[in-house]
């Protein structure tokens, strides 16, 4: 087959859109916005690399550009990409290991819109006006006129509350999938039951409860990993979008003339709520999500039961207790923070996410050594490689959560460097992209990749530039660096450039991943999963 047959119609015209679920297009499209999102959040990574080298690099691009890119930057890579391509998978996941349709496609598909028109708006709004307060929108920062509009503002904000409107619809969905009957079955557990062993709160039934009376588990334990992170995720929607309705307050009236900037809001106060929900992703969503789907991948790998699999559970709940009361690692050098707060929610809890997560490292590093030798597939690679970043990114973060070394530490490039972007480039990404790698011929109908040798050289570029860009990072903020911040003289020029060229096999290993997943499908089958399903089956076992 010609190479311009290939690029139209999919590798060996193995792969035809129109044969696929509404379940599978609904994934795929998902999948695809994710991974858009991410090159975006690629790109304007590396023009923040080029800018940091020499903030003359990008003609028309100045410091107002750059602190716009700045905001929108991890809220596209979080939310635009990470939450795209987590709730695909995970709508898709769920009614198929529970072996149900999912409640609802329609709002499946709702979910997908306002997500994904959301991410453009708030984006847009920042490319276009320049609002730019930082990702944290510290008060009273977000509602200073003095310094950005109003207008781009409120649309920002509406950005973000579209997106928290479809995360609301995503949770619905799940829940919803776990608890209700399809028709025509009859009903053998209650969906409160269901609901209780997939949430963990049903712990406290399994022990004080004879050996002998006890229930089986309800829900496999890759469904009850996606059921915790969701709590998260609805506790994160809520206090986002009650935030953003506080700040839009301030934007509809400055709009219509009336100011309110000398309405009292506490800063402090508003600074542990934000931050509060804002870890909800950080320390819970992501590590929470992140155990479920190493779990899953280890099983479906090894075709083997997972390694102590009842304390793995215990330990995602454990995680999802802990998710709610660390948030004040992040103002441990805020002087007006509570001393109480530091120590107890900033260092000693904080140091369980190294015990929670330790131990699904190990649990799933066990299950793939109990099952060697092992092939090392694309999938089994990545897992490898997320394993790695978290290893890597985990033990940074808890290094931070040190009141002596927060000090030194806080506010520099270390902070962002070893810790945020090897915790998501490596850790979450490679997880991710290991997923993408084992759902693409079931989402496909068998759809053989274009090339491995692309894949492999895939993997390398980006473990490397990964790794590579958080130590140059890491090593600047040691060197006192600060992050949110630009230098004009080239102070930090050394480790900044070797970041960007690290960066900069970052953004290859995309382009190389994007052209492989394109020559696989194929140009039309692509524009196919944006087409309405011909294939109305309800039957999840068909997407085998």
């Amino acid at each position: 087959m010609s190479f311009k047959n290939t690029l139209l119609n999919g590798t060996e015209g193995i792969f035809k859109p129109d044969g696929l679920t509404p379940m599978q297009k609904l994934t795929l499209r998902f999948v695809v916005m994710g991974v858009l999102f991410y090159g975006l959040t690629a790109i304007e990574g590396m023009m923040m690399r080029m800018l940091q080298v020499d903030v003359h690099t990008i003609p028309g691009i100045d410091a107002a550009h750059y602190f716009a890119i700045m905001t929108a930057h991890p809220l596209v890579g979080i939310i635009g990409s990470s939450y795209s391509i987590v709730f695909g998978a995970f709508l898709f996941l769920v009614p198929f290991l529970i072996k149900k349709p999912l409640f609802s496609i329609k709002m499946g598909n709702w979910t997908f819109l306002l997500v994904t028109f959301g991410t453009l708006t708030f984006w847009g709004s920042a490319f276009i006006t320049h609002y730019a307060p930082l990702y944290t929108l510290y008060w009273p920062l977000p509602a200073d006129f003095s310094q950005f509009s109003p207008v781009g503002g409120a649309f920002f904000i509406l950005g973000i509350a579209l997106v928290m409107v479809g995360t609301i619809l995503f949770v619905i969905n799940i829940f919803k999938t776990i608890t209700y009957v399809p028709e025509g079955e009859k009903r053998e557990v209650s969906g409160r039951s269901m609901l209780a062993s997939a949430t963990g709160f049903s712990w406290a039934e399994s022990i004080f409860r004879k050996k002998s009376k006890r229930r089986e588990h309800l829900v496999s334990l890759p469904v009850a990993a996606i059921a915790r992170g969701t709590v998260d995720t609805l506790l994160n929607a809520g206090i986002i979008t009650f935030t953003g309705v506080l700040i839009l307050v301030y934007m509809v009236a400055e709009i219509f003339g009336t100011s309110l900037k000398d309405t009292a809001i506490d800063a402090l106060l508003y600074k542990n709520w934000f931050w509060w929900g804002l870890d909800l992703i950080a320390d819970g969503l992501v590590l929470i999500f992140v155990a479920g789907t190493w779990y899953l991948l280890a099983t479906l790998i090894t075709g083997k039961k997972l390694y102590m699999a009842n304390i793995a559970r215990l330990a995602l709940w454990v995680e999802l207790v802990v998710s709610w009361t660390v948030w004040s690692h992040h103002l441990m050098s805020d002087q007006a923070q509570p001393g109480i707060l530091k120590l107890v929610s900033g260092e000693f809890v904080t140091a369980f996410e190294l015990i929670t997560q330790g131990l699904a490292f190990f649990i799933t590093i066990i299950t793939l050594w109990s099952a060697r030798p092992l092939k090392m597939t694309n999938p089994l690679k990545f897992l490898l490689g997320g394993l790695l970043g978290f290893g890597l990114a985990v033990p940074a973060g808890i290094i931070q959560a040190d009141l002596g070394l927060n000090r030194i530490l806080h506010n520099t490039q270390w902070i962002i460097g070893p810790h945020v972007h090897v915790a998501i480039l490596v850790g979450l990404t490679m997880t991710l992209y290991s997923a993408i790698y084992f759902l693409l011929p079931i989402l496909t109908n068998g759809a053989k990749l274009y090339s491995q040798k692309l894949a492999n050289i895939h993997f390398w570029l980006h473990i490397v530039g990964g790794i590579g860009m958080g130590a140059f990072m890491g090593m600047a903020g040691m060197k006192g660096m600060l992050r949110r911040t630009l230098y004009y003289e080239g102070e930090y020029n050394t480790f900044m450039i070797l970041a960007a060229l690290a960066g900069a096999l970052l953004l290859i290993a995309f382009f190389i991943f994007l052209f492989n997943i394109v020559m696989t499908v194929g140009i039309k089958g692509l524009l196919g999963i944006f087409m309405p399903a011909k294939n109305k089956t309800k039957d999840l076992l068909s997407a085998q």
